[in-house]
């Protein structure tokens, strides 16, 4: 039968897709952003040629998928592979899964390519390992796995750009783990559009990941990211993959965080704290010890609060400044929290707490480079700013944390007693908590002010 070929218009911003070319997306509302995308031919009989082609591979169809009871599906856990560094089989949950995908995203020069290529080989010694990379010569990996002092007599390298002769190497080596860097350089032939378009970075990792779920190998991708920090490609792609991650950390800091965003095998939000050396990215054990890092001086508008990031309570200190504003709108600038929360809580203090800093520049830093990204914040966050507004220094030995309403009550929070505890385990003596966070039984060495009102705390403060 003739075959009836087809195509279809992609925007390269969104992703949406079309029949016919428009100038702009109605979508995104971007001009020229649209690509011809061919699709696979498709016979009168209505069968596309790919699908033949895919059942002939070995690609199961519907008629052949294995149709089960949902309680005869065995519960028992896949085993988990570890990577060898404590911090990233923390941020997995547990390690890495046989047959999943993982995103690793992050600003140019983080540390993407040192930290896989660290996990790679140590796993070389154990599993059969690939690295693919788009962007570097083999001798640049070589050259910096020998200035890491890294073993490389087990892991196999490979310079390419093409998906179909990556997934035909894949085949042939037949790798427990598969390294792609980066999916924003890879194509496919039969897409006519430039490698990080999004048409092309969509098929790519449609096809790395379905050979990753048939084959059981553990797919490691490695993507860029836009002038806005966010993961550069089609939303798509994270809806494709099983764990995104984003390593953060600026060139002036030693300090890099690995977050997780997305993960189907262990807790979202985890944080793993790494520093960088010169022997590579190396795991801290006990990440609270550096964002404690005080002055010998404590000055006003310093406190330490308790947030929790996954499993696990991570003390940080958090910084606030109120100064006089020379402008008719005054600033407010936050690094490591929401700006519009700040906003929020600056007019609740004004309402309940009486403290009117409406006319004053308020700046807030989270120390360290941590963002905070849960509302247990709000009372350190609050009291920071009063400690700074009346120039009163806070006591050394003392942590907070709470959710703070509208109608300016404070709200426990989740893991309250796990938090106290954490503190009192650093040598904190006094904590500020929400009344419905007071433990049962009493810790040793730690006085609980228990309050349920921005007045209240604020008592307690002065």
């Amino acid at each position: 039968m003739a075959k009836k070929p087809s195509s279809a218009f992609v925007c390269r911003e969104c992703g949406a897709d079309y029949t016919k070319w428009q100038g702009q997306c109605a979508e995104c509302g971007e001009w020229n952003a649209l690509a011809e995308m061919r699709m696979p031919s498709v016979s009168r009989g209505g069968l596309s040629t790919s699908m033949g082609a895919s059942k002939r591979s070995g690609f199961a169809g519907a008629a052949d998928s294995d149709i089960r009871l949902l309680s005869d599906v065995d519960l028992d856990e896949l085993p988990r592979i570890a990577t060898g560094t404590g911090e990233f089989d923390l941020v997995l949950g547990g390690g890495l899964v046989p047959g999943s995908c993982i995103l690793i995203g992050g600003e140019p020069g983080a540390g993407k390519s040192t930290l896989l290529l660290q996990t790679l080989c140590y796993l070389a010694d154990h599993h059969e390992a690939l690295y693919v990379t788009g962007e570097e010569s083999p001798q640049q990996i070589a050259m910096r796995a020998k200035r890491l002092e890294l073993p490389t007599e087990k892991l196999s390298i490979m310079a390419e750009t093409s998906v179909e002769t990556i997934l035909a190497a894949a085949d042939k080596t037949r790798p427990k783990i598969l390294v792609v860097d980066s999916i924003q350089v890879v194509h496919c032939e039969d897409i006519a559009s430039a490698p990080g378009s999004v048409s092309q970075v969509r098929e790519s990792a449609a096809l790395l990941v379905r050979y990753a779920k048939q084959t059981g190998t553990v797919l490691l991708l490695v993507g860029h990211v836009t002038k806005e920090g966010s993961l550069a490609g089609p939303k798509v792609l994270e809806h494709m993959i099983d764990c995104s991650l984003m390593l953060e950390g600026s060139g002036d800091n030693r300090f890099r965080t690995l977050r997780s965003n997305k993960n189907r095998f262990g807790a979202v939000n985890e944080l793993g704290v790494f520093a960088m050396t010169e022997q590579g990215l190396r795991e801290v054990a006990n990440p609270s010890s550096i964002f404690l890092q005080r002055g010998e001086e404590i000055a006003s508008g310093s406190v330490v609060m308790v947030v929790w990031e996954g499993t696990r309570p991570l003390l940080v200190e958090l910084q606030a400044l109120v100064d006089d504003s020379h402008l008719g709108n005054p600033r407010r600038v936050t690094v490591g929290m929401e700006h519009n929360r700040l906003a929020m809580l600056l007019a609740v203090l004004h309402r309940h707490g009486g403290v009117m800093v409406g006319d004053q520049d308020v700046y807030v830093n989270v120390v360290g480079g941590v963002k905070v990204l849960e509302t247990s914040a709000d009372l350190a966050v609050l009291l920071a700013v009063v400690s700074s507004f009346r120039d009163r220094s806070l006591p050394d030995d003392m942590v907070a944390f709470g959710e703070v309403g509208l109608a300016g009550e404070i709200r426990p929070v989740p893991n309250g007693q796990e938090r106290i505890r954490e503190a009192a385990k650093h040598g904190f003596k006094r904590a500020i908590v929400p009344a419905g966070n007071v433990p049962r039984q009493k810790i040793k060495g730690m006085e609980i002010v228990a309050v349920r009102k921005i007045t209240e705390a604020l008592e307690a403060l002065m």
